[in-house]
């Protein structure tokens, strides 16, 4: 951890010595989402509801899904440019220091600018909380804490799956994207209103349902099943494939030969 946020200083440095890049970036960064919102708003302001989901609750889904999604690229952010490591020989140069490789990725790339999209989501997030039905009790409070922390795991274990297939091809990726930004496109309403095949696909192959969707259900009273308040923590269990999938992969790497 000492090691860690001694990478962490640095990067703080480098982002000192280019304020200006940083503002723009990071301002670019939530103009970006904002658009998104903007969608979700002007779809309200013309619909009361969508499939009996209110405007608050809406942008609850939005927000935590946006948060998990923006954390996993703040801080996994080496696993999503992973190809870039492989085909410049970075990778190689990691493979030669006496610390485990995931940590390396990890510590490589912080990506800070992404703050503009987490500020917007925890705005909206304050904003979604107060104005929806909803009587907030301890329970409810700790099922939104593992909602964001199970999509920031998702978001954060899709990116390592992205950079394990990279050790094998650097062609055709681009279907990933389905997973990552696509999971964070659609995940800005309740997963049941795409059907109940996106649903299964979302329960059972990757499990954005488990930390959206479910405890959404048991926070906006849908439910009264505890178990779907501890979904989130279930959900993180696909780090499990994801982890032996890395493993899997770094054993078969031959090096680029840069």
């Amino acid at each position: 951890m000492k090691l860690y946020v001694h990478y962490f200083v640095i990067h703080i440095k480098s982002i000192i010595q280019y304020k200006t890049s940083f503002f723009f970036t990071t301002l670019g960064q939530f103009l970006v989402s904002f658009n998104v919102f903007l969608g979700i708003y002007f779809m309200f302001d013309r619909f009361q509801a969508v499939k009996g989901y209110r405007y608050s609750e809406v942008l609850i889904c939005f927000s935590i899904v946006l948060m998990g999604f923006t954390l996993a690229e703040t801080f996994v952010r080496g696993f999503d440019v992973f190809a870039q490591m492989i085909s410049n020989g970075e990778f190689d140069r990691l493979l030669l220091r006496p610390r485990n490789t995931i940590f390396l990725i990890l510590a490589s790339k912080i990506e800070l600018t992404r703050l503009g999209r987490l500020v917007q989501a925890i705005v909206i997030l304050s904003y979604a909380m107060i104005t929806a039905d909803i009587v907030w009790s301890w329970d409810k409070i700790i099922t939104l804490i593992l909602m964001i922390l199970g999509g920031s795991v998702i978001f954060s274990c899709l990116f390592v799956l992205y950079a394990s297939i990279c050790f094998f091809t650097l062609e055709g990726l681009e279907f990933m994207n389905i997973l990552t930004d696509g999971g964070r496109e659609f995940g800005k309403y309740p997963i049941n209103v795409y059907g109940k095949g996106i649903l299964r696909f979302c329960t059972y192959i990757v499990p954005y349902a488990l930390f959206q969707y479910y405890p959404f259900l048991y926070l906006t009273g849908r439910t009264t099943n505890p178990v779907y308040l501890l979904l989130p923590i279930l959900s993180c269990s696909f780090a499990i494939p994801c982890y032996f999938m890395w493993k899997f992969g770094l054993k078969h790497y031959q090096s680029t030969g840069s």
